[in-house]
């Protein structure tokens, strides 16, 4: 494959003297955050894994995690930037019983690496200074790496049905105005893009009900247990709405992962790392969803999109309520 050719414009202009722009540090902060919750979750699941293939993409994740969190750390304390909070060793007891299968490890691997691929791919056109471009294309290509282990993983232990095959058009087509309709008239079968975010939507909430589900069984805060089986509630209606819609296309789709739960009701995690990580799987939906509506063209699968983007939404706002509430919530960098 050919590479770009380069482009010859000199000494540079930029430089790690340069201060760090808003979205340098909104986007470090959040890297930061977010690594350091996947930290203490990966030691635990360290703590109880037997498949050795499984093990070692833990050990894969956490060395990228630890890594990440070096680097953001020392850029942070040249610019004399406070070091978050996030989570630390007291968020986390390694030495809680069994929670999760072996299984389920891998399927969250995957949920998380698109999530961490999400926030580079956003950040990287967005920063400047030499060091965190750097960065950022380095957390991309490490966890593109990851995500290729995570998926040769599930496919090689058939853990995984991959998104649906259709067939090959025989020629290039030109829709008509029935193209869009949803709920009347004459309803075309899905096109591929609707189909590949139907699957992944489904794939997200599959993960999200299983931790959702662990999560309620273990958390101390009656309030915050009862936010979370709404979240379930409300993680199982997706999931029901999404697979019939499938279904009704005769098109496979990823199965339940709620087997891979155990009984435990011992907390591994803190209630403020439980909450966080909700609120945060439930932002990375909104933005599914939101993907989904964007390449969409049925109205039906808009509106039923739409829909679950408010109920997730409001879900989001109420977890964040309790965790300004608990004096839980991290303040971002912001402006004077």
């Amino acid at each position: 494959m050919q590479r770009i050719k380069p482009i010859k414009l000199g000494p540079a202009k930029t430089n790690t003297m340069e201060k760090l722009t808003s979205a340098e540090l909104g986007k470090l902060w959040a890297t930061y955050i977010g690594n350091s919750m996947g930290t203490c979750i990966l030691k635990y699941y360290l703590k109880h894994v037997e498949d050795e293939d499984i093990k070692t993409l833990l050990e894969n994740a956490l060395l990228l995690s630890e890594e990440f969190l070096k680097i953001i750390n020392d850029i942070f304390t040249k610019e004399n930037f406070p070091i978050p909070h996030g989570f630390t060793e007291a968020d986390v007891n390694i030495n809680a019983p069994r929670l999760f299968q072996d299984e389920f490890y891998v399927h969250y691997l995957k949920y998380t690496a698109k999530a961490g691929m999400s926030i580079y791919n956003v950040a990287f056109p967005l920063v400047y200074r030499k060091d965190v471009v750097d960065f950022y294309r380095y957390c991309m290509d490490s966890t593109m790496d990851l995500m290729g282990q995570i998926k040769e993983t599930l496919m090689y232990k058939g853990l995984i049905i991959k998104p649906p095959l259709i067939p090959v058009p025989e020629k290039v087509t030109f829709v008509h105005q029935n193209f869009l309709n949803g709920y009347f008239g004459h309803v075309r079968p899905m096109h591929a893009l609707e189909i590949t975010h139907l699957y992944d939507i489904i794939e997200n909430n599959t993960t999200s009900k299983a931790l959702i589900t662990a999560f309620a069984q273990v958390v101390k805060d009656e309030e915050i247990r009862k936010l979370f089986e709404r979240g379930k509630d409300i993680t199982q209606k997706n999931i029901d709405k999404d697979m019939k819609t499938l279904e009704t296309e005769n098109l496979p789709y990823p199965s339940s992962l709620n087997d891979l739960v155990t009984p435990s009701t011992y907390p591994p995690f803190s209630d403020k790392l439980m909450l966080f990580h909700k609120l945060d799987m439930f932002t990375i939906k909104i933005r599914s969803f939101g993907n989904a509506v964007a390449v969409n063209g049925r109205n039906d699968i808009v509106i039923k999109h739409s829909n679950a983007l408010l109920k997730n939404a409001n879900f989001v706002q109420d977890a964040a309520k309790i965790m300004i509430e608990k004096g839980w919530f991290e303040q971002p960098p912001s402006a004077e």
